[in-house]
């Protein structure tokens, strides 16, 4: 059963996916965004890490794919890579070049305000589906026993300021880190939910540069990333529309790449990866070098509650905003609100009781992704926060897993397919891949015995 109306809050990746979905649930889809929203691909004032280094997981992409058939093409039409992400990546990591593969799914590597451009293109394309930028909203709206959300405050920001109530069946906030959700709770008489916060002190710089179209390297993406805790520092080099290079240099705990240019280079040059460096030293710069800061992955766990009004849900990343250096907000995002349509669907319409139906079901999207990132994360002695028990001796194993992606494909294809959020983490742990993964330490061991030994 269609409802009237209901209300999206923000028009970022994860807004506009969900206007997608409602779309089909609803008669009327208003979107709601505070910034004016460009015809282009340009990243606008409420989005500081758009201009930054992204990639599409495989996973993400099927379900994008789902909900806007033409879009892979799309992509490649303005001058995405995409493609099958294994069989052209330059990874290296714990001293060594991971083994490329076929891996059978495709993912996606462009400018974060290209896709978001063809999304929002796709989205408000709608018949249903309404934007209302350059509006900021000032809380929402209850029935008189406060039990029910029935709409916002829009403040609407034209020649002269004023403020108007805006109704509807259902409002979702996807305001993303910035989310006011725990206040307008608060208001209503409702308890903010628990926080999970891990500091890891991320920062990174960003900067553009001309892609030559004839150089073979030019078709493949790179990227380092440390073996902690010695190292600390990563690198991302991707090819991205237009011919250019989207290059993202930094580290955790404090260790940030510069801003000037030739700090910039020198960071460059001091990694053990000397592609990046030999690429960019000889590159056109096309754009300045932009910083990102990132304290701290945040966790929201509404799906704790047991007390929440009806006609609100919040969901991506005011729900849950990972370190962006693991690549995985986009498609936790596209996750979540493929929940929120099976959900409606399933249940025909009814939204009594959809939030804490829909927290219970989206944490469990959100928990892979949430223990990826702060496994990895913990791996850095100086990490604080909620430390998940047995993390320490699951990161040995881990680090192993890493080495044997060096020699061992199988392994690399296992471990790939969990980064993208195709298999669970799990998988990594069977006896079989356990076997394989002991086998090619071994077998690198020895390699590296070889290696050292003097030649007479």
């Amino acid at each position: 059963m269609s409802q009237s109306h209901t209300i999206v809050l923000g028009a970022s990746l994860a807004g506009l996916l969900t206007a997608r979905v409602l779309s089909q649930h609803f008669d009327h889809v208003t979107l709601i965004e505070r910034d004016a929203m460009p015809d282009q691909p340009e990243a606008h004032k409420g989005q500081p890490q758009t201009r930054h280094l992204h990639g599409l997981l495989a996973s993400g992409l099927d379900i994008m794919t789902r909900y806007y058939p033409d879009l892979p093409e799309a992509l490649m039409a303005g001058g995405a890579l995409v493609s099958d992400m294994t069989s052209n990546m330059r990874w290296y990591t714990y001293g060594g070049y991971r083994q490329r593969f076929t891996m059978g799914r495709r993912a996606a590597l462009m400018s974060r305000p290209f896709l978001e451009h063809l999304i929002r293109q796709r989205t408000l394309a709608r018949h249903n589906v309404t934007l209302m930028d350059q509006c900021a909203v000032k809380g929402l709206m209850s029935d008189d026993q406060r039990q029910r959300v029935i709409g916002v405050h829009v403040e609407y920001r034209g020649e002269s300021t004023r403020v108007a109530p805006l109704t509807a069946d259902l409002v979702v906030d996807c305001t993303g880190r910035g989310s006011q959700a725990s206040q307008w709770l608060g208001a209503l008489g409702y308890q903010a939910p628990p926080q999970s916060e891990v500091k890891v002190n991320v920062g990174y710089a960003t900067r553009i540069y001309r892609r030559n179209p004839n150089d073979p390297r030019g078709q493949e993406w790179m990227l380092y990333t440390p073996e902690a805790p010695g190292e600390r520092c990563f690198a991302g080099m991707f090819p991205i529309e237009n011919d250019r290079w989207i290059v993202s240099l930094g580290g955790w705990m404090g260790d940030h790449a510069p801003i000037d240019e030739q700090g910039f280079l020198e960071y460059a040059r001091s990694l053990p990866m000397r592609e990046v460096y030999e690429i960019i030293s000889d590159a056109e710069p096309l754009s300045a070098i932009i910083p990102h800061k990132f304290p701290a992955s945040l966790r929201r766990h509404y799906e704790r509650l047991t007390r929440f009004p009806e006609g609100f849900l919040v969901l991506g990343d005011a729900v849950c905003s990972f370190n962006p250096t693991y690549g995985q907000g986009m498609t936790s995002a596209a996750m979540q609100a493929a929940v929120l349509d099976d959900l409606l669907a399933q249940r025909k319409g009814r939204l009594d009781s959809l939030a804490l139906a829909f927290f219970k079901q989206a944490a469990k999207v959100i928990d892979t992704p949430w223990q990826l990132a702060v496994g990895e994360d913990f791996r850095f002695p100086d990490t604080t926060g909620p430390k998940p028990p047995g993390v320490d001796l699951l990161n040995r194993y881990v680090a192993a897993v890493h080495r044997a992606t060096l020699v061992d494909p199988v392994v690399g294809a296992a471990f790939i397919q969990v980064m993208n959020l195709m298999a669970s983490p799990g998988s990594l742990l069977t006896p079989g891949m356990m076997w394989r993964v002991w086998r090619a330490n071994r077998h690198r061991s020895r390699m590296l015995v070889r290696a050292a030994k003097p030649t007479a």
